[in-house]
């Protein structure tokens, strides 16, 4: 039993995206225009440069369900949740995205991922998503919360909540 969930980039996210790689051009070429080399457009290249490389790979690809855990896979980055440390599941009403803040971590650019604050709750979330619908909540035992998107949310919602199937 393994179920496979892809992320799917909607309009929003192809937005930002667009917007952070205008605006990091324009500034590159601001900054070649107005300083003929130097160790300022030395310093601006190479973080910018990181800094994208960095988000990059961490841009959520798909979701693997097993009777054993559920894997959220990046780039590079693969985060795994046992399903006997699944606490809850629930479906985020689109309200309370209003109330997100990020602290560290990609926003808008080829999705929303890392570390972000819950302002109405006061509460630190990892979010993997590439859309701002279809946010499922799971929680762990250990009252950890990760916000996932995926385009067949309710399908995933219902494999998480059915008990894993027995072993003969």
């Amino acid at each position: 039993m393994t179920h496979t969930y892809r992320y799917r980039i909607d309009r929003r996210t192809r937005y930002w995206t667009l917007l952070y790689v205008v605006v990091y051009l324009g500034l590159g070429l601001g900054l070649y225009m107005l300083y003929e080399g130097g160790y300022f457009s030395a310093w601006f290249a190479t973080s910018i440069g990181a800094l994208l490389l960095l988000m990059a790979l961490s841009i959520p690809r798909k979701l693997i369900l097993t009777k054993e855990k559920l894997e959220v896979r990046c780039l590079l980055d693969m985060t795994e949740i046992p399903r006997e440390e699944i606490a809850s599941v629930r479906r985020v009403a689109p309200e309370e995205m209003r109330w997100i803040f990020p602290l560290f971590g990609g926003c808008g650019f080829f999705g929303y991922y890392g570390h972000f604050l819950d302002l109405k709750h006061f509460e630190r979330l990892m979010i993997y998503a590439s859309e701002w619908r279809n946010m499922v909540e799971v929680t762990t035992i250990y009252e950890d919360k990760l916000w996932i998107s995926c385009s067949e949310a309710d399908q995933l919602i219902a494999h998480l909540t059915e008990p894993p199937a027995a072993e003969s």
